[in-house]
């Protein structure tokens, strides 16, 4: 397998919701749900940077689509880094995240490694790192 990762999914609870705050809250590019006319078809994709599309797509269509039974998310299961290119990024980011409604759960302070770094829970408890890393800064784009 080449290490091609396109799109990342995750499951909410309420789609609408959801996309309000990664498009209205954190300013995330999108088109908005498609695939509303399909039973447990409706989708949102973001456009993120090197090509990745982020998915939103409901928890109940993502168990039906596989088969398997709902589970409450786990936030210490996996987390999303949003590596920015300075420390007033990780501040401005977790500004916005709050304002939006994210859930604070550790405020912006240097890191051991040397860096910056805060986590913020989104609206279903997906956990998202928002880090400035002097050894691993972001692409300009």
């Amino acid at each position: 397998m080449k290490p091609r990762i396109s799109v990342l999914t995750l499951g909410v609870t309420d789609l609408e919701r959801s996309v309000i705050f990664y498009r209205d809250g954190l300013g995330l590019p999108t088109k908005g749900i498609a695939g509303k006319e399909f039973e447990h078809g409706a989708v949102a994709f973001f456009d993120l940077s090197g090509g990745l599309k982020l998915a939103l797509w409901a928890q109940r269509d993502i168990a039906h689509d596989t088969g398997l039974p709902m589970q409450p998310v786990s936030p210490t299961a996996v987390t999303l880094g949003h590596n920015v290119a300075s420390r007033q990024e990780v501040d401005e980011a977790m500004a916005a995240a709050s304002r939006a409604g994210a859930e604070v759960i550790k405020s912006s302070k240097e890191t051991f490694y040397g860096g910056y770094a805060g986590y913020f829970r989104d609206p279903d408890g997906h956990l998202w790192e928002i880090v400035w890393n002097p050894e691993l800064l972001p692409p300009e784009e």
